[in-house]
C-alpha cells in the first residue's frame, strides 16, 4: 500500500488493529490486483451498533483516482459488500483533493480529478455525509523545496517565532516509548486548557506505541534547561508526515516552543525523505466562527497550501434505514 497514489496511515494495517483494540472495530482488507501488481487497496472497519451495522474506510481506498476503470471497479466491490451485509451504511473518506486554496478567492485552483469522482459518486447513488468524522480541509507544506525556500516562504512573524525559541533556550529532542506518560501529561493540560476531550492514557500508549515500534510515528520533544514544555508527534506514511497531536505546558510558552517544534517537525520530515508536511486540520468555515480558526491562525504562518478534500460519502443500501437512524441515533446517543 505504501507506494499507492493516495496512500494513507489511517489505511494502515496497524491502524486496523489499532481501532479493533480501542474501539471495537473489526478490519477487513480488501487488495485488488492487475497483472499481478496491487493497483488499489481498502481497509474496511466495520462496527455493530445494537442491531446495526456500519463500514468505515478511513481516509481511503488508496488507488489512482484518476484511473475511471478502476474506481469504477472499487466502488462496485464496496457496493456489493455493502449490499450483502445489510449496513446501514458505509462510509469511504478519500485522500482526493477537491481545490487548493480559499474558496472564491485568486488563488482557488480545483482538481479536476475530485470533481470528477464526486460527480461519479453521485451517479452510482453516493451521498455526501452528514458526518464527516476526519477533516476535510488542512494545510500541506512541500517538502521538495529547499530548506532555505521553506523558510523563506514562511510569515516573517512566523521566522521571527522560530528564532526566537532559540534564542530563549528551546531545545528539540526526539522522544522515545519511555517518554510516553510525558507525552500524555503534556497532552492532558493542552485539552484541559483548550477544553477538548481526553481519552485514558493506555488508549494513547496503545497508538502511539505500536506507531512507534512501527517506524510509522516519531514524537518530538521541546525543552527548557532539561524541562519538557512541549511536544508534537507526527505519523509517516508513503509520501507524506502528519502532524497529528500538539501539546504544551502552561508555563513557558512566552519562548515560542510550538514554532520551534514545527520546523523542526519539517525539516526532519524533509531528512527522511517525504515529499508533504500535511499540519492535519483547517476549518471548514474560513472565519472567525469556527472552532479551529485560533489553530489554522497560528498554522497558516507557516505558508503551507490550503488543501481541500472531497469529504467523506456515504453508500446506503437501505435508504429508509440510513434516514432512521441519522434522524434518531444522534438524539439517542445526546440522551446516553
Amino acid at each position: 500500500m505504501r507506494d499507492l497514489p493516495c496512500a494513507h496511515v489511517l489505511q494502515t494495517w496497524e491502524w486496523g488493529e489499532f481501532k479493533r483494540a480501542t474501539a471495537g472495530w473489526a478490519p477487513l482488507r480488501l487488495a485488488f490486483s492487475r497483472g499481478g501488481n496491487p493497483v488499489a487497496m481498502a481497509s474496511l472497519l466495520s462496527r455493530k451498533m445494537g442491531p446495526l451495522q456500519v463500514l468505515y474506510v478511513s481516509k481511503g481506498p488508496a488507488m489512482d483516482y484518476a484511473d475511471g476503470d478502476l474506481a469504477a471497479q472499487v466502488f462496485s466491490e464496496l457496493e456489493r459488500r455493502a449490499r450483502g451485509a445489510g449496513l446501514v451504511w458505509l462510509k469511504i473518506d478519500p485522500d482526493v483533493i477537491a481545490a487548493t486554496g480559499l474558496p472564491k478567492s485568486a488563488e482557488e485552483r480545483a482538481c479536476s480529478v475530485g470533481r470528477a469522482i464526486t460527480q461519479t459518486l453521485r451517479r452510482r447513488g453516493w451521498r455526501f455525509a452528514a458526518s464527516q468524522v476526519q477533516f476535510r480541509n488542512t494545510l500541506t507544506i512541500d517538502l521538495k523545496r529547499s530548506e532555505d525556500e521553506i523558510l523563506a516562504a514562511m510569515s516573517g512573524n512566523t521566522r521571527r517565532k522560530i528564532r526566537v525559541a532559540g534564542k530563549k533556550g528551546v531545545a528539540i529532542r526526539p522522544a522515545s516509548i519511555d517518554d510516553l506518560p510525558l507525552l500524555y501529561r503534556l497532552y492532558r493540560v493542552t485539552g484541559e486548557r483548550d477544553r477538548f476531550l481526553i481519552r485514558p492514557f493506555d488508549y494513547y500508549r496503545r497508538a502511539w506505541e505500536a506507531f512507534m515500534r512501527a517506524g510509522l510515528a516519531h514524537a518530538l520533544i521541546a525543552e527548557v534547561n532539561g524541562v519538557a514544555i512541549a511536544h508534537v508527534i507526527l505519523f509517516h506514511f508513503g509520501g507524506k508526515c502528519w502532524y497529528f497531536y500538539g501539546a504544551s505546558a502552561n508555563e513557558e510558552r512566552q519562548r515560542m516552543p510550538n514554532y520551534a517544534l514545527q520546523w523542526a517537525a519539517i525539516q526532519w520530515a524533509k531528512s527522511q525523505g517525504y515529499d508533504t508536511y500535511d499540519m492535519w486540520g483547517a476549518p471548514d468555515t474560513f472565519d472567525e466562527s469556527d472552532s479551529l480558526w485560533g489553530v489554522y491562525q497560528f498554522k497558516r504562518g507557516f505558508r503551507g497550501r490550503l488543501t481541500r478534500h472531497i469529504g467523506a460519502w456515504d453508500f446506503a443500501p437501505q435508504p429508509t434505514l440510513y434516514y432512521l437512524y441519522h434522524q434518531f441515533v444522534p438524539r439517542l446517543l445526546g440522551v446516553i
